[in-house]
């Protein structure tokens, strides 16, 4: 991948996220499904960090950790669509984007178990708040919604698998942002 489709693709995956914030998903829920993850920087900032942790992992657990997101992504989406009780939803969804920060800016290593569980944890609170905003067909925009998270999990791990021999700091330094991210939707 050269320069140029690289940087394509980081300006398509982070433009949309400040304009909306949650806007109306109007329209069919394919569409509406597909721009959800893109409209608010609490998805958009939580769907980049599962794929830049995922590149960062061992090699079986690139696939697992998006796998376990979005199997968990789309359970939670049905909690939301049935409309069964998640306390401290904005709260999770917050956390989630604050300590997937603090994950990828610390470079720890945790045991797989422990990452797929908080993979699948943090994933619910998403899923959830997808589910609760669904609008049209719930089939398509379940479609659209999973379609646009893998599609920012790939670009958040092409990014830091591109970019990681020529600047190693990267991944940490995006870690820290999405971590001061998480902080202020924390207040």
């Amino acid at each position: 991948m050269n320069k140029r489709h690289l940087f394509s693709l980081l300006a398509l995956a982070l433009l949309p996220g400040a304009a909306f914030a949650h806007a109306g998903h109007d329209g069919n829920g394919l569409i509406a499904g597909l721009l959800h993850p893109f409209t608010g920087a609490d998805h958009l900032l939580a769907m980049l960090a599962i794929g830049i942790w995922a590149a960062l992992q061992p090699r079986a657990m690139q696939i697992a950790v998006p796998a376990t997101f979005l199997t968990a992504l789309l359970a939670g989406f049905a909690m939301g669509v049935a409309g069964t009780g998640l306390p401290l939803l904005e709260t999770g969804i917050a956390l989630s984007v604050l300590l997937l920060g603090l994950l990828l800016a610390s470079a720890i290593r945790l045991p797989a178990f422990v990452s797929l569980a908080l993979a699948g944890f943090f994933a619910i609170f998403h899923g959830y708040a997808h589910g609760a905003e669904a609008s049209g067909s719930v089939i398509a925009f379940a479609s659209g919604f999973l379609a646009a998270s893998l599609a920012l999990h790939v670009t958040g791990g092409l990014l830091t698998t591109t970019l990681r021999q020529r600047l190693p700091l990267l991944a940490r330094g995006a870690g820290a942002l999405i971590a001061a991210s998480g902080a202020l939707m924390m207040v």
